[in-house]
């Protein structure tokens, strides 16, 4: 089918084209309504009149970004991107993925499940909402994921094939080159109205030696192939409740480092824990974001190790050529470096925040400005440790220590 842009009065048409979907409906009255609240893409909800429980969601890219309009021009093939992502996670980890019902390169979109009973993880952790379940599943949606779209379980010619599924997503790569690791640690015009004149922000775009660490990370960003990422992988892309976690959005999804998306979800964690230090919420809401921070990085070296001596074989290992006892402690190294790597990403990734492009709602909506600012001091103050001296740091402990430190 030729693409064309859907709205609201040709989608069912659209969906009528569609077997699986008239099959899944089985009626043609169905209410159709734009729902999207992100920045790249239009989603829309489709409902049964009849069962309003009969439901999907069907996202779309058009050829701008959607928060801009027509004058910013974006490639609508990073909804390729995300189709592929999506296809990948789901033959790993079905459990973490919503149901897909149709994908369609051609048309830019994607007809999925719609996740009735779950709520944006960050809506969740705004609300103090408990969420028991999510660092066993989400460490396992990234040790799974991450171990098994890398050299580390592939051979050569299946890692070279799922990169070249990637290797083009060249404008959502350079988005995140531009706003996550330049624009907001300088005066540019896309940053937030609060950084003008504001001093934190003045002391943040003048640190040469937080500069210095960020054109390391972002060097690595830019050439390090490890494994299929997420590339977006916030508290905004994440729908849960307390016993199911889902992820979405995966359009950002490249051949990247390891510690990518493990920092990006622990940025986003700390910045929870921030928000809520600042407003004084109770210790023990505090205390299990804190425990969950601990909880995802312990679990995901357990699961990738695990993933890992089970494998005998890859691009990077055959079987007789170097000891156990060698191997063991190459592996106690990589890992470590995939830990500092992910502490140098989440700092990036909570900086940029601050008076970037793309604030959070759990700083950015505190309402009282002496409070809001606090939990920015102490958000950069984190934020700046895990960039400028993330490779000294070895020790999940030591983490922990920083945040709590830095918040008293």
């Amino acid at each position: 089918m030729n693409y064309k842009i859907l709205d609201k009065n040709n989608i069912i048409e659209y969906i009528h084209s569609i077997e699986e979907i008239k099959n899944y409906f089985k009626v043609d009255d169905l209410f159709i309504d734009e729902i999207g609240d992100g920045n790249l893409n239009y989603v829309f909800i489709i409902k049964s009149i009849q069962n309003p429980k009969k439901a999907l969601i069907l996202k779309q890219a058009v050829p701008y970004l959607r928060c801009v309009g027509e004058e910013y021009p974006l490639s609508r093939e990073r909804m390729s991107y995300e189709i592929r992502a999506l296809n990948q996670f789901s033959k790993v980890t079905p459990m973490h993925i919503p149901k897909l019902y149709d994908v369609s390169e051609e048309m830019s979109c994607v007809i999925m499940e719609f996740l009735d009973e779950h709520l944006i993880m960050r809506e969740g952790l705004i609300n103090k909402t408990f969420y028991p379940n999510f660092g066993e599943h989400i460490s396992t949606f990234l040790a799974e994921n991450l171990f098994k779209t890398s050299s580390l379980h592939l051979n050569s010619t299946e890692k070279r094939k799922l990169s070249d599924n990637f290797n083009s997503n060249t404008e959502l790569c350079k988005l995140t080159e531009d706003f996550v690791f330049t624009f907001a640690f300088m005066e540019h015009e896309t940053n937030d109205a609060y950084s003008i004149n504001h001093e934190l922000a003045k002391e943040l775009f003048e640190d040469t030696s937080f500069k210095k660490a960020v054109l390391g990370l972002k060097y690595k960003f830019m050439t390090q192939s490890d494994a299929l990422l997420h590339g977006d992988l916030h508290t905004g892309s994440i729908m849960l409740n307390e016993k199911q976690t889902y992820i979405i959005d995966p359009e950002f999804a490249f051949i990247g480092p390891f510690g990518f998306d493990i920092g990006a979800l622990i940025g986003n964690l700390i910045m929870s824990y921030t928000s809520h230090v600042a407003l004084s919420s109770d210790n023990k809401y505090i205390n299990w974001i804190l425990e969950t921070i601990e909880e995802v990085l312990t679990k995901f070296e357990e699961k990738f190790l695990t993933l890992w001596n089970l494998q005998e074989e890859s691009a990077l290992i055959v079987d007789g050529f170097i000891p156990d006892h060698d191997l063991n402690k190459y592996k106690k190294e990589f890992m470590i470096n995939i830990f500092q790597d992910a502490l140098g990403y989440a700092g990036c990734k909570m900086t940029r925040r601050m008076f970037g492009i793309a604030g959070v709602a759990d700083i950015r909506d505190i309402e009282d400005e002496q409070i809001r600012d606090n939990a920015i001091k102490m958000t950069l103050d984190i934020a700046k440790v895990f960039v400028k001296e993330h490779k000294e740091i070895t020790k999940i402990e030591t983490v922990l220590h920083i945040i709590k430190e830095k918040t008293k």
